[in-house]
């Protein structure tokens, strides 16, 4: 169990630096994890011994295809392993085999966490040995429940996933020769690491343009650009520049209302960018009302990723849409 642990405390540790805000999977991933299983009492069959077994461990490796919408599929093998006891009789139990997973990855709007939900069916066997034998069975077909969560790294495509996992099989377990037991269940608590192929890093927000000076008697200038980086809503430093000069110049010019529009890039969904931009939006208000702009002077409107400065497909991370503008009436 010391290495299950060391592979946790690893896992854990690759989590601490994040910086990067999740996204639903697009395209080939792959993934392992590690965790403890418990086995549940099973009945030989047909004299009733009970097979009692202790918490033991799992590990699984996968890989699969995510759609961009949230949707998954994978094929995962798994292995659960612990000691267990049959009456007087010790030994150690395994059960191993293929599922192919269908799974929901949710956008509750945490963007940094994705909770999911999935379910998958398979093909399972149980090998059992111990006080000098060994039984192997012939297999059965098996389902699984899967809950848990991902957590994104500051490495692009990779996340920290922890889940717990119900697996069961349809009939009795039967061993070649005329042994017997019920069917198994099991559940499993699992963290472990999910990579993304081919995603694309984390891009930098470029400095904003300088506003021209206009000679020789310069006007104010009326529309101000904060610019943010990819999957944030926090203010740099050049953008709390900005939005002073902004908030000293409705002191200057004569203004009736002060417009704050936010804006998003296209790498998300049209749902997630929304709030993403409602969310640059209100940040940037809530600077000018520290800043002494009064707040019924303000008006919010967030316009996702409809009004893009600079036209691009879907799914690409431009920097310049990434922004809120004040715009000074």
């Amino acid at each position: 169990m010391t290495n299950l642990r060391n592979a946790m405390l690893a896992a854990t540790l690759v989590a601490l630096p994040v910086s990067a805000m999740a996204q639903p999977v697009s395209g080939i991933y792959v993934g392992a994890g590690v965790g403890v299983n418990q086995l549940f009492n099973m009945k030989t069959k047909p004299n009733a011994f009970t097979l009692k077994s202790d918490l033991g461990y799992v590990g699984s490796v996968s890989a699969g295809y995510g759609f961009g919408n949230g949707l998954r599929g994978e094929l995962e093998f798994a292995y659960r392993g612990a000691h267990s006891k049959i009456g007087g009789t010790g030994g150690d139990s395994g059960i191993y085999g293929v599922m192919a997973n269908a799974i929901y990855d949710i956008d509750a709007g945490f963007g940094w966490m994705y909770p999911y939900i999935g379910a998958g069916i398979g093909y399972q066997w149980m090998a059992i040995s111990g006080g000098g034998g060994h039984a192997q069975s012939n297999g059965n077909l098996a389902a699984q429940g899967i809950v848990g969560a991902a957590f994104p790294t500051s490495v692009a495509g990779l996340s920290v996933t922890a889940d717990v996992r119900y697996l069961t099989s349809f009939d009795d377990t039967n061993f070649r020769g005329n042994g017997k037991l019920d069917s198994f269940q099991n559940l499993s608590g699992m963290i472990g690491l999910r990579y993304a192929l081919g995603a694309a890093p984390v891009a930098a927000a470029p400095a904003p343009a300088a506003v021209p000076a206009a000679a020789p008697a310069p006007a104010p200038v009326r529309t101000y650009l904060v610019f943010f980086d990819w999957d944030k809503s926090d203010l740099t430093a050049r953008a709390r520049q900005i939005i002073a000069e902004a908030a000293q110049a409705s002191t200057r010019v004569q203004t009736t209302r002060i417009e704050v529009d936010g804006h998003a890039d296209k790498s998300g969904t049209a749902r997630y960018n929304q709030a993403l931009s409602m969310r640059r939006a209100q940040v940037v208000a809530a600077e000018l009302v520290r800043l002494g702009v009064a707040q019924s002077a303000i008006d919010i409107q967030a316009f996702g990723d409809t009004k893009p400065l600079v036209p691009t497909a879907d799914g690409v991370r431009e920097p310049q849409n990434r922004r809120v503008e004040i715009i000074l009436k």
